[in-house]
């Protein structure tokens, strides 16, 4: 499998796992130049989305997981922080624990070890929405979930039908597989096996990933911090610089204690 890549910027590294039925620059498009202000970002997009061909297969997770460390290694960093958003948080658990020596620090945004049942039942209809061909159908759908009410209802009625249109063009086309792992993922076993500072951001009015979910990641991951950011499922439309600002910060700040620990 090879991922078509996104490189920016200039300084220490910082890899980017982006969510189910998203890619890098439809997730951290809104925030790519405040991250690469300060890292070399390197982010890689899923089969299916982006310049990513379909995968002939179902995906695994540490595929998905070894490909984000090999893109990072062949954009020259030998360590890196991993940044993780929806699925791509549990594709950054992974990569932390199949290769530990690379990976300084996570972030992991709107995360989820295993799905609920909730979420286990979103994926089913966003999946058969899509297989049925009515994508306005799943557009709406999508719209309700991942934005939190306040979202939905800046939104002016004139424009709703132009937005849930947009939505539902923009779904990719590797949407089948991107959804059918979703009630596969089970990083349980992995988080007490995480050892490098951790940020787990909670998106609290999220109706897609419920944060309860995103507090068990949180509670598991020794010495894990908690931040709460207060929006939908989708932080990068909501509030994008103050969840380019938690990143940013949290990355500094662990790579400065390492730096003492050092000396």
């Amino acid at each position: 499998m090879s991922l078509a890549r996104t490189v920016q910027g200039s300084g220490p590294g910082l890899a980017l796992a982006h969510g189910a039925g998203g890619g890098i620059a439809a997730n951290y498009g809104p925030i790519l130049d405040a991250l690469a202000a300060e890292h070399t970002v390197v982010g890689v997009d899923y089969p299916g989305t982006g310049e990513t061909p379909r995968a002939a297969t179902p995906f695994e997770l540490d595929e998905l997981a070894d490909e984000l460390v090999d893109a990072a290694v062949a954009e020259g960093l030998e360590t890196f922080a991993i940044s993780g958003y929806s699925l791509g948080t549990a594709v950054a658990v992974r990569a932390a624990t199949r290769h530990p020596e690379r990976v300084t620090a996570l972030v992991l945004t709107a995360p989820f070890a295993r799905p609920d049942t909730h979420f286990r039942l979103a994926a089913s209809i966003w999946s058969k929405l899509h297989a049925s061909g009515d994508h306005t159908l799943l557009a709406e759908f999508l719209l309700l979930l991942a934005n939190s009410p306040a979202a939905l209802d800046s939104i002016p009625a004139a424009d709703l039908a132009g937005v849930v249109h947009a939505t539902a063009g923009s779904l990719p086309p590797g949407t089948p597989e991107h959804t059918e792992i979703l009630p596969r993922v089970d990083v349980r076993a992995d988080l007490a096996r995480i050892s490098v500072p951790t940020l787990v951001i909670s998106t609290t009015r999220d109706r897609l990933v419920p944060p309860s979910l995103h507090r068990e990641v949180a509670a598991q991951i020794t010495g894990a911090r908690l931040a709460e950011l207060d929006t939908g499922h989708l932080p990068f439309a909501e509030r994008p610089e103050s969840w380019a600002k938690l990143i940013t910060d949290f990355i500094a700040g662990a790579a400065g204690r390492a730096r003492c620990a050092a000396t």
